[in-house]
């Protein structure tokens, strides 16, 4: 694979000569057809933008907010209301937030696991004052299982068949 395109790099250039314009133009038709057309549709979807709001001229990092954005940026305490949120925002103001937010609930689970551990710690001490360890409910659920499977020997014993 890498040497077609090796031997495709060689044909361009000997094709195309010593101009970077339309060295980097074929390449990129020829190497890379999928981001050529990309890079067309992207600018229609400007083209789009334009028509849709024609005061607005689209950034290269610009993007609309989903109502889980509008709610990030919210908690993020980048706005007050959502109804403040404008139609669109930089990748990089959604990006803060949503690292503070994520901050925010790496914070809240830290303070939940810590008091899931005391919450356990608390409970075990109760247990081994009342001698409710594993042990004793182990030796309690065996003793049980014996009973009943020496009951069942017994019911079958004593039924003919």
């Amino acid at each position: 694979m890498a040497g077609a395109r090796r031997g495709a790099g060689r044909m361009l250039g000997m094709l195309l000569g010593r101009s970077p314009g339309l060295w980097q133009w074929g390449a990129r038709m020829v190497l890379h057809p999928a981001r050529a057309v990309g890079n067309r549709a992207k600018g229609a979807q400007e083209a789009a933008l334009q028509t849709a709001n024609p005061g607005y001229k689209a950034f290269k990092n610009d993007r609309r907010p989903t109502n889980f954005d509008k709610k990030v940026l919210v908690w993020a305490g980048r706005f007050k209301k959502e109804e403040d949120i404008p139609k669109h925002i930089s990748s990089e103001v959604l990006d803060a937030a949503r690292n503070s937010v994520r901050i925010k609930v790496c914070y809240i689970m830290i303070a939940l696991t810590l008091l899931g551990c005391l919450a356990m710690v608390i409970t075990g001490k109760e247990a081994a004052k009342r001698d409710r360890t594993l042990l004793t409910m182990n030796i309690e659920k065996r003793a049980k299982w014996k009973a009943e499977v020496e009951k069942d020997e017994e019911t079958a014993a004593g039924k003919p068949q």
